[in-house]
């Protein structure tokens, strides 16, 4: 049987070419992956329209999760971080009890669970990463703050054309240009821009733990399955030896 360990389900923005190629660099032996496309129109991976386009997925996210559902995953995760600004605290809290009762499975956020990750390893400071526009990073950082970080800096990826043809090393230079000192991690946001290969080299030079999205969500999925496997790539988080961050300076 596929997944005698567990099964993961996404759900992925329609263009989004990233999300499951690195989520098989992470997933364990015996735990399956499973994709449903959100619903969006428009030009995918630009930044005109993105909100527009996040609207229309949350439209759709019931009838998404109800074809992934058909899988019966151990959880469905929304492979969007952004999508999570759109909807707000409360949408967002909203959105994932609707999705839990109506379908009886665990529905977590890329967003929720990059805050699972920070509660995890003890850090109330961040560095904040993101290949958007201004107003998609502003909302973000508005967001995080909502649930009481403490963003001390943060800083956009320059000169994006397609979030979805961007690289590992363009991810590595922005985590590098973003990070500050009193930062206890550093979080690059959104699922699109590809961060699984920058992220063991990022800590390696900054010395300190890097989430992204990315690695958040598969770890927070693991988590719900109760599949405890380290990874050897995807940093600090998945590989389990992070320990907490919240008393050091």
């Amino acid at each position: 049987m596929m997944g005698w360990r567990g099964r993961i389900g996404f759900l992925v923005p329609p263009g989004n070419p990233t999300v499951e190629p690195e989520m098989q660099q992470l997933v364990p032996r015996g735990v399956s992956l499973h994709y449903t496309r959100m619903v969006a129109h428009g030009l995918t991976g630009a930044h005109a329209g993105q909100e527009d386009r996040n609207r229309t997925q949350i439209e759709h996210i019931p009838e998404n999760v109800e074809l992934l559902a058909m899988v019966k995953p151990g959880v469905i995760v929304m492979a969007h971080t952004a999508t999570s600004y759109t909807l707000g605290k409360q949408g967002e809290a909203e959105l994932v009890a609707r999705m839990e009762k109506q379908y009886g499975i665990p529905f977590i956020t890329a967003f929720g669970s990059v805050l699972a990750a920070f509660r995890h390893l003890g850090i109330e400071r961040v560095a904040y990463a993101t290949p958007y526009n201004e107003q998609t990073t502003l909302q973000g950082k508005a967001h995080l703050e909502s649930y009481g970080m403490n963003v001390v800096a943060h800083g956009i990826l320059p000169n994006v054309v397609n979030i979805y043809e961007e690289t590992p090393e363009r991810a590595y230079a922005l985590g590098r240009q973003v990070d500050h000192p009193d930062a206890q991690a550093l979080f690059l946001s959104g699922v699109g821009m590809p961060t699984v290969d920058a992220i063991n080299l990022l800590e390696r030079d900054l010395g300190k733990p890097v989430i992204s999205s990315a690695t958040a969500m598969m770890w927070n999925a693991l988590r719900v399955i109760g599949v405890r496997d380290a990874a050897a790539e995807g940093g600090l988080l998945l590989s389990g030896t992070a320990g907490p961050m919240a008393a050091r300076v």
